[in-house]
């Protein structure tokens, strides 16, 4: 597990108040991934009339979120445009990142999203929307999302509570989601990737037997996980949509 473990960079004696705010392994590559995102939409940014592929390659990333919005939120979605494009790709370079079989004596890749604390400030700033805008939208109205339309009065005291606890429940759901996705797949790798050094390690008859049907199958699991990446980005962004649309909706 120790893939997993934070550990600070320039060492452990930044602290402020009695709070430990040392520069670690996660925040690195959280600072990269945000250079990296920035510096990929400002090189698609150019305008032209017939777009290079970095152009294009922002805008068919635009255009993704953008319909995905329409189809979620209505019109009223685009003005959530820049959050959840930036929100998507954040995760999607964090989860790529992360999978890159480099190696420094100093700089090691570090899946950040494989932290429940990380992906948990993501579900907590999407809530915070989903809350400001349903208050700010529709004020105590927006408490008649946890009574669907057409319940019986009787039942009301019971489908509330339900419907409530349903709804404290998303950001919980929202980061236990990504970060089960992202850990599992690399305490798999990893695992993998111990029995191809084992099996290296002994004869050549054990390397045959365990090694090579383990490299094989480690491949596979790559492309999975390249895969996994972009799903579990879209789901994070696919379902924060959703749930912004119940603050403008109240659906």
């Amino acid at each position: 597990m120790k893939q997993f473990q934070i550990e600070p960079i320039f060492g452990e004696a930044w602290e402020i108040a009695g709070l430990n705010i040392a520069f670690t392994n996660s925040a690195l590559w959280m600072a990269i991934t945000t250079v990296l995102l920035w510096a990929f939409v400002a090189g698609g940014m150019k305008r032209e009339l017939v777009p290079g592929r970095w152009q294009m390659a922002v805008e068919s990333f635009t255009g993704f979120i953008d319909d995905m919005l329409e189809a979620n939120i209505g019109k009223e979605g685009r003005k959530y445009l820049p959050y959840i494009f930036s929100l998507f790709m954040f995760i999607l370079f964090g989860n790529l990142l992360g999978l890159l079989p480099v190696g420094l004596a100093f700089l090691h890749p570090f899946t950040f999203t494989s932290h429940f604390t990380v992906t948990g400030v993501l579900a907590v700033i999407s809530f915070s929307i989903v809350l400001i805008v349903g208050f700010w939208k529709h004020g105590f109205h927006f408490f008649s999302l946890f009574v669907p339309h057409g319940t019986p009065l009787p039942m009301i005291p019971v489908i509330f509570p339900i419907e409530l606890i349903s709804f404290l429940v998303r950001p919980f759901s929202l980061a236990l989601r990504l970060f089960v996705a992202m850990m599992a797949g690399h305490v798999l790798l990893k695992v993998l990737s111990s029995f191809v050094m084992d099996g290296l390690n002994y004869s050549v008859g054990t390397s045959l037997i365990v090694a090579f049907p383990s490299f094989i199958l480690m491949i596979g699991i790559s492309a999975l996980e390249i895969l996994v990446a972009g799903i579990q980005a879209y789901v994070f962004a696919l379902l924060t949509s959703l749930y912004i649309n119940d603050a403008e909706n109240l659906h």
